[in-house]
């Protein structure tokens, strides 16, 4: 996998069709797979599973280890015999198809979870142990929610001090164990959905890209259980220090993230037993893991905990190889990719040769008129993936819109287009196709496109905008929309740029 020519389609299980009022393991997932294999298409991309923090995004999140709930399909829990037909209509949504409703789906979809609890039986218990038993992160994650309901779902440093202390908390276990179990079912479940997912697709010849965010959020398991892993004081509980980056293609301002800063010293200590585990849990969840934000390992920015913008801060020295070595000593063949966007030095690209992973190329950073940018792709390694867009990226169509008028015709000359409708979007948009085929024809060993550009759809389609919280994470799409997909030009240059072969041996 990743070494030899293939491509991709980005798509996270949010925006997939569904009644549900977001993305959930259904049928429409298997379509949605049956149609870019019918492509030609091998890989398939998507976000971080994680449960999500306050602004929906999974990059945040309050465990590095667990799934989030929203996407577990209720007729998986009709076909368990665990909830009834009435309570799975309770979960259908009547709004928009285009837009992720979190707060719908979030309520709805605990509800349910919870009557579905009340009627596992023995076996079923069993099963869950056993899950357990091969997951060690549940227990910790487990305790943690059921702790953080019996307080409000307030920030564990607000806790009383018998719950915000984990090793005094972890002491009564027993006392949390009813409302633990109910977070261990919806761990299973969750994780039992989509291997089946993860297995259809692969059966199918696709191989299924994760997203592994680099930080974690402050209000987190991780945190609260493991506190002398980060720069976090041991009285007060708070940071001095918080994680973002400076100024660059995306905000002027920088971006301030607000995660604690990973104490690496301490975690060299065990051979960074926590990192090999979370590395080593994303590995069984998906085919090929994404490690957003790569450079931190190299060096990181660290920005004081009081600054109201990330202009100010210093870059650090991140673990580097040293964390690696110890990852090859038990995944020697680990297939990765490191998200080396952003601004970067020497040390980061000695990082990149040390280790092998492939790093990321975007055509849009590339169109620089008086620039000969490594992300155009004439200048694209072998090693590395090629992106139309990243979900932090306004849409192709978007960004044509958008860019400067220098811009916009450098690109257009540079991919040969000469017409004078740029503009047209949809599924047959000539200019961005020219684009498209221009990282397909590149010399990336794999290439990958968001099912937004496949559409053509314009920056209303946007997935992200880095550093604004609100109003992200929305996009959706339907049944129909994935069905009128030009299947035959995506299966033509998938077939004629040479990116149709198996990443899996037959």
């Amino acid at each position: 996998m990743l070494k030899q020519r293939g491509a991709g389609v980005l798509l996270h299980i949010s925006s997939m069709p569904s009644e549900y009022g977001i993305g959930v393991f259904d049928d429409n997932v298997k379509e949605f797979i049956d149609a870019i294999a019918d492509m030609g298409f091998t890989y398939w991309q998507v976000l971080p599973f994680n449960p999500l923090d306050g602004a929906n995004s999974p990059y945040c999140s309050p465990s590095a280890f667990a799934g989030n709930y929203l996407f577990i399909n209720p007729k998986g829990l009709l076909d368990m015999k665990l909830v009834s037909e009435e309570d799975v209509k309770s979960n259908i949504y009547t709004g928009s198809p285009y837009t992720a409703d979190y707060e719908f789906a979030g309520e709805m979809r605990l509800k349910l979870l919870k009557k579905a609890f009340l009627n596992i039986d023995e076996n079923l218990a069993k099963e869950i142990k056993a899950f357990e038993i091969d997951n060690p992160w549940l227990t910790d994650y487990s305790v943690f929610m059921a702790v953080k309901e019996l307080e409000d779902m307030k920030p564990w440093w607000e806790w009383e001090t018998e719950h915000s202390h984990y090793f005094e908390c972890i002491k009564s276990i027993y006392s949390y164990e009813e409302k633990a179990a109910f977070w261990k079912f919806v761990q299973f479940i969750f994780f039992r959905q989509w291997l089946a997912i993860k297995e259809y697709a692969n059966q199918k010849g696709i191989a299924i890209i994760g997203d592994m965010p680099i930080y974690v959020a402050m209000d987190s398991v991780d945190i609260w259980s493991n506190p002398n892993m980060f720069k976090i004081d041991d009285k007060t509980l708070k940071v001095d220090k918080v994680a973002g980056v400076p100024p660059d293609y995306f905000s002027e301002d920088g971006q301030l993230w607000g995660n604690p800063i990973y104490d690496w010293d301490t975690m060299e200590k065990d051979g960074y037993a926590w990192w090999i585990s979370r590395l080593g849990n994303a590995l069984k969840t998906y085919d090929i893991v994404r490690i957003d934000h790569f450079r931190a390992f190299a060096s990181y920015w660290e920005i004081p905990a009081d600054s109201p913008t990330a202009k100010i801060g210093e870059w650090v020295d991140g673990p580097k190889m040293k964390l690696f070595d110890k990852l090859f000593e038990t995944y020697p063949d680990a297939p990765i990719i490191a998200e080396d966007l952003g601004v970067f030095g020497e040390d980061v690209v000695q990082l990149l040769e040390d280790t092998k992973f492939p790093g990321m190329k975007v055509v849009q950073f590339g169109f620089e008129p008086n620039g000969d940018s490594l992300h155009m792709p004439h200048n694209a390694v072998q090693n590395s993936i090629n992106y139309v867009g990243t979900h932090d990226n306004n849409t192709l169509l978007g960004w044509l819109w958008e860019a400067s008028e220098d811009e916009r015709k450098f690109a257009l000359d540079y991919v040969g287009f000469d017409g004078d409708n740029w503009g047209e979007g949809g599924y047959y948009s000539p200019s961005c196709r020219k684009i498209i085929e221009s990282v397909w024809v590149s010399s990336s060993n794999v290439a990958i496109i968001a099912l937004q550009d496949m559409c053509g759809f314009g920056s209303d389609a946007r997935m992200n905008i880095p550093g604004v919280p609100e109003k992200n994470w929305r996009f959706r799409t339907t049944a129909d929309t994935i069905r009128n997909i030009d299947k035959n030009y995506y299966k033509k240059i998938n077939s004629l740029y040479r990116r149709m072969y198996p990443v899996f041996e037959k």
